[in-house]
């Protein structure tokens, strides 16, 4: 079957709707949030994708983010600077240049995740029995 031969019911088109509008509405909020933090969203989003536990390959950072590898040297610079990584060479492969957070990249790290986990006034003020019902619903979204 292909995608033109499905059809999506109105029902599944109002719900990601109103999930689109829910997340353009915490971009700016999500943008002051690391902007406290003297990051910017890739930034963030980058050091939440770091690994503490291991070395993450540039390229798998280039590929999370959708871009050119290219383009990942000029964000990691940045956090590199502000001594928040360093690079190393792969041990496997000295061609390979890995990421690793350093003490205070860790730090920074935490802090950011904090920020970013911080849920906007439209979740955290919904009742008990509804977040409950909104994670089962957004868990199994995931789960596949």
């Amino acid at each position: 079957m292909t995608v033109a031969e499905t059809t999506t019911p109105p029902e599944a088109e109002a719900a990601w709707q109103i999930l689109w509008e829910l997340m353009l509405k915490q971009r700016t909020r999500f943008v002051e949030a690391v902007a406290e933090l003297d990051l910017t969203p890739v930034q963030a989003i980058v050091l939440r994708r770091l690994d503490p536990e291991r070395p993450t390959p540039m390229r798998e950072i280039a590929d999370m983010l959708r871009c050119d590898a290219s383009n990942v040297t000029g964000i990691v610079d940045r956090l590199e600077a502000r001594g928040a990584v360093e690079r190393r060479p792969d041990p496997t492969d000295r061609r390979v240049k890995a990421l690793v957070l350093t003490r205070s990249g860790r730090t920074l790290r935490r802090r950011a995740l904090q920020k970013m986990g911080e849920p906007p006034p439209e979740i955290a003020n919904l009742s008990r029995a509804d977040l409950q019902t909104l994670h089962g619903i957004l868990s199994r979204t995931t789960s596949r």
